[in-house]
């Protein structure tokens, strides 16, 4: 049986995704992001996309949901703008607490930034899940790697979890897949030998550990690269050139360090080869950054449907 979900700030779809691989069916996705609203109609069709801010978005009358889902943007709890001393227009976590009282799902997912658990947060995140409680949820909280679940950057991010306070305690979080992410090399390797690059063996084995977090960046700013310069120096090392983002692999007698493609950029992601991205290469990227890795969001989706099923099979013996 297929559970119901809400998804906001639907991105490029690696939340979304990962939440139907889970068993979740989208009653709706809410975008503000043009490109990102292509994105997911490319990839599923039939999925209800809309087009707009969530802030004018209502969930009245969507009664009945399993889920209410999504990744809030991160500016506000980046290392950028840590401090929320005042009201940021960037923060969506009272539109997601505003939609969770219009339609009361028996569940909530949210994602973000590990700079969220930065002290100066500390009266934010317990004002969440306050917020939380009092419309009858029982919230928690993880910091959850990527890496360990098979993606191969660490990719830390937080992720909240609340369930109806009847229906909590079946919930648990998941447990690592994966004792060792693929390397960069391993993971890369077939998309960089595309062309027939003949140092593609000797780059593979340079690119020997996973890779630094991947970040989608800011329109303000130029044409895509892999982040600041900590963050070069660290793609640097595993052979590849964190400038910027190439169309195309190595051709076969390409000397240096190579560039990711967006393709090899959304498979260090955790998305599948056949997930496209509408766009052009700078937009296309930045949905990648930005997105969160599907096999993660996959893995806590699984235990929140899990924790439901089992709850309705409680309900059923005792109604019986």
């Amino acid at each position: 049986m297929l559970l119901t979900s809400l998804e906001i700030c639907a991105g490029a779809g690696g939340q979304a995704l990962g939440l139907e691989q889970a068993g979740f069916a989208h009653t709706c996705l809410v975008e503000i992001d043009k490109a990102a609203c292509s994105t997911l109609l490319l990839n599923r069709p039939s999925w209800n996309v809309l087009e707009q801010d969530v802030r004018d978005f209502s969930a009245t009358g969507l009664d009945g949901l399993d889920l209410l889902a999504g990744g809030v943007p991160c500016p506000p709890f980046s290392k950028a703008g840590k401090q929320l001393g005042h009201a940021d227009e960037r923060d969506l976590f009272p539109e997601a607490i505003r939609l969770v009282r219009e339609c009361r799902p028996k569940a909530v997912m949210l994602e973000n930034v590990r700079g969220l658990l930065d002290t100066c947060f500390d009266d934010y995140r317990t004002g969440l899940i306050r917020s939380l409680a009092s419309l009858g949820y029982t919230a928690d909280w993880r910091l959850l790697n990527a890496s360990d679940f098979g993606v191969p950057q660490l990719r830390p991010r937080v992720v909240f979890v609340a369930l109806r306070s009847d229906l909590a305690s079946h919930f648990q979080w998941p447990m690592p897949t994966h004792a060792q992410a693929p390397s960069v090399g391993e993971a890369l390797h077939d998309l960089m030998a595309a062309k027939g690059w003949l140092g593609v063996a000797r780059w593979r084995q340079a690119a020997c550990d996973i890779a630094p977090t991947l970040v989608g960046g800011s329109k303000k700013h130029g044409g895509p690269d892999l982040g600041p310069t900590r963050a070069k120096r660290a793609w640097a090392a595993l052979g590849v050139d964190g400038h910027g983002i190439v169309d195309t692999p190595p051709d076969y007698d390409f000397v240096g360090m190579p560039r990711l493609t967006v393709r090899m950029a959304a498979r260090i992601q955790g998305f599948p080869d056949d997930w496209l991205f509408s766009g052009k290469k700078t937009s296309a990227y930045r949905q990648v950054g930005n997105a969160f890795p599907p096999p993660v969001a996959c893995a806590v989706g699984k235990r929140i449907a899990a924790a439901l099923r089992q709850a309705g099979k409680t309900t059923f013996r005792k109604a019986g």
